[in-house]
């Protein structure tokens, strides 16, 4: 029902709509009037002659709302501010969860910068180069950087060697072909 207002209703709301924005004009205009004046003024007379005390006098337990107000400047709220975050030392501690704390442009500049084979519109080209040129030099080039790899963990956790007749041909051996197990069910309907 709200949906179909009426001529009237909104024009009604129009006006209350306009009413409203020149009252934020005014009270605008007014808050930049006295900006201005307090800007001719030092720090001392605007604390004065808003009846504030000064920032840097205030401790632990004071009340500092008084200078969220719009009437003070901007510097003097900054200060006061300031002063609350290093009076308190739970505001002081940064807890470190806050995501803009990190820097993540640190691994992109300098001299630690991340390094990577990836290319744009390429992706890893190096790596596929490096296996094709594997590839292409046969086993042997394989054969031998395998070789050169090895440590004595990789050695013990090879398998045992096989026992070679004295000939030399290997003993070959004809294992079970593997044969896949499958379910098989079984209905009431099937057995009768």
């Amino acid at each position: 029902m709200s949906d179909m207002l009426s001529s009237w209703s909104r024009r009604r709301a129009a006006v209350a709509a306009e009413a409203e924005q020149e009252n934020r004009t005014a009270q605008e205009a007014a808050l930049a009037q006295e900006q201005e004046a307090l800007a001719e003024k030092s720090d001392e007379e605007i604390l004065e002659t808003l009846g504030l005390p000064d920032p840097d006098s205030l401790a632990i337990g004071d009340d500092f709302k008084a200078f969220m107000s719009k009437a003070v400047p901007e510097h003097i709220r900054k200060r006061a501010l300031r002063k609350l975050w290093r009076s308190n030392p739970v505001l002081a501690c940064v807890d470190g969860l806050n995501d803009y704390d990190d820097d993540y442009l640190a691994q992109s500049i300098g001299q630690d910068a991340l390094k990577t084979t990836y290319q744009v519109g390429k992706g890893m080209l190096a790596h596929l180069l490096e296996i094709e040129r594997q590839k292409e030099a046969g086993p042997a080039v394989a054969k031998v950087e395998v070789e050169e790899d090895t440590t004595e963990e990789v050695a013990e956790t090879r398998a045992p060697s096989v026992d070679l007749p004295k000939d030399g041909a290997a003993v070959e051996e004809d294992p079970a072909p593997f044969t896949p197990r499958r379910m098989q069910f079984q209905f009431e309907d099937d057995v009768a």
